[in-house]
């Protein structure tokens, strides 16, 4: 338990992957004896401290350093371990306190390895000395504060933000001009877009996931596939995609940051557009916690959702990689996001997806929504900091087919709840549950229609793939029309 934090470290502190001189163990050690009891410190070699308002966000058990992951339980603990407050959280919530909560948009870097587990002072006195020892002191302590902000970046942000990520805190608009796909090109022209899921296939068979496909293609403008939902293996997002191509169907590739590394991803996007793929979905992924036994690794990710934007449009924009090669030919990338309105306080919420679209998200799709109502708040602050105008926002719903799966939904899946009266109806409804579950699917519908700031649906169908024509129909978005 670490003294002026909220919640215990979540590991013990890193070791180096090399040997260090003498010197660097002994300052790296005297580091930890300070840090370690007063931050619950790991020595993670890249300090976000001035930025999450003096709480580590390593304490993440996911190793989220942009912010909170979409599965806060309603009593804001960690859906990996129920029994620790959500980091993230505690920092939102302190940085509001003190007024810092601007600093939460910047772009934080993922782990360079490299520096793991080693000090991080001697690189400060460093970068005070290259600065120059008396122009920082002097600024430190100037009465102007533009002044003192510039010298303290000069030291600070040159070490967070190193030259191979350079991240910031600004948004950063699409380089490009004609629409990178269909689906995107719809958005674009004010169609009240409806995207869908279709459920991966457990096995190498294809025949039903053509047939899904088929199924819903004539009513829907995407359709995507989930990359290892609940942490449970299928057949892989890209191989759906793949097959998806093949058949006329507008994929929406879903690549899960808990199943990629920062190689991976690169990699992945650079072959999308060979495959005729151009929209992607970033996510963060689930925790193994929730998946089979035996458990993966509870360890945190080599990149977290954000950094999977901030990557990919660069990529896409700038043509080149993190390592700074150049690309002759860059992906054409339509990126998107996935986000849980109501996994925190709307204004805390709103930092979060902030951050995406300032990293690169161009749509969002959200979690599953039962309270319609409810999305008027996150929409406002959504307002209130100017992103409604530069991401397209996509409402989660789903028809719930028994009582048995709305439970299921409210206890176990991170970021979802379903209020009192839909759980009575469908109780009520018994053997009728299923199409009560419509009902309630196209109430939804109706009532999302309305709102300024959203530009369609997504409908997650959880097997259900038949049920998507009769939903989309009945809702009065088949054929689509330009509502917008």
């Amino acid at each position: 338990m670490s003294c002026i934090k909220p919640a215990r470290r979540w590991q013990p502190a890193f070791y180096p992957f090399k040997r260090e001189r003498f010197g660097r163990r002994v300052l790296a050690r005297t580091e930890l004896l300070v840090k370690g009891p007063l931050f619950g410190c790991r020595m993670c070699g890249n300090c976000l401290l001035q930025e999450t308002a003096f709480i580590c966000p390593m304490e993440c058990p996911k190793g989220m350093r942009n912010g909170p992951c979409g599965g806060v339980t309603p009593d804001k603990m960690c859906y990996v371990d129920e029994t620790r407050k959500c980091i993230w959280y505690a920092i939102y919530k302190r940085a509001f306190q003190k007024g810092r909560e601007e600093l939460l948009l910047e772009v934080l870097p993922p782990l360079d390895w490299e520096r793991v587990g080693t000090e991080t002072w001697g690189e400060v006195v460093r970068q005070i000395r290259k600065v120059g020892t008396g122009k920082f002191i002097g600024g430190v302590f100037s009465s102007d504060v533009a002044i003192k902000s510039v010298v303290w970046d000069s030291v600070f942000k040159t070490i967070r933000q190193p030259e191979w990520w350079n991240g910031d805190s600004i948004y950063h608009s699409p380089g490009y001009i004609e629409p990178a796909s269909e689906f995107e090109r719809r958005l674009r022209s004010g169609e009240f877009v409806v995207a869908t899921e279709v459920t991966p296939p457990l096995s190498a068979g294809t025949d039903k996931l053509i047939s899904d496909i088929e199924s819903v293609k004539p009513y829907v403008t995407a359709i995507n596939f989930t990359d290892s939902s609940s942490a449970r293996p299928r057949m892989s997002s890209i191989g759906c995609c793949n097959i998806a191509v093949g058949i006329n169907a507008e994929p929406v590739l879903q690549i899960a940051s808990s199943n990629t590394t920062r190689a991976g991803l690169q990699s992945a996007a650079v072959g999308l557009n060979a495959m005729g793929v151009n929209n992607v979905l970033c996510i963060t992924g689930d925790n193994p916690r929730i998946g089979p036994s035996p458990v993966g690794d509870l360890n945190f990710v080599d990149i977290d959702s954000v950094q999977m934007l901030w990557i990919l449009r660069r990529m896409r924009d700038e043509g080149r990689y993190l390592d700074g090669r150049k690309m002759n030919h860059p992906p054409r990338l339509f990126i998107g996001a996935a986000t849980s309105p109501f996994a925190s306080d709307p204004a805390l919420q709103a930092i979060k997806d902030h951050k995406k679209v300032n990293a690169g998200a161009q749509f969002f799709q959200t979690n599953l929504i039962f309270e319609p109502d409810r999305l008027d708040m996150w929409l406002e602050q959504l307002d209130k900091r100017d992103i409604l105008n530069k991401v397209y926002i996509l409402i989660g719903i789903t028809p719930l087919k028994s009582l048995k799966m709305a439970q299921y939904l409210h206890m176990k899946v991170p970021g979802v709840s379903l209020p009192e009266s839909i759980l009575k109806r469908i109780a009520r409804a018994g053997a009728s549950a299923s199409e009560e579950g419509i009902q309630i699917a196209l109430e939804i519908i109706d009532s999302i229609k309305r709102k300024k700031g959203v530009n369609g649906i997504h409908i997650m169908t959880m097997g259900w793939e038949e049920i998507v024509a009769r939903i989309v129909t009945e809702s009065g978005l088949y054929p689509p029309t330009l509502t917008r």
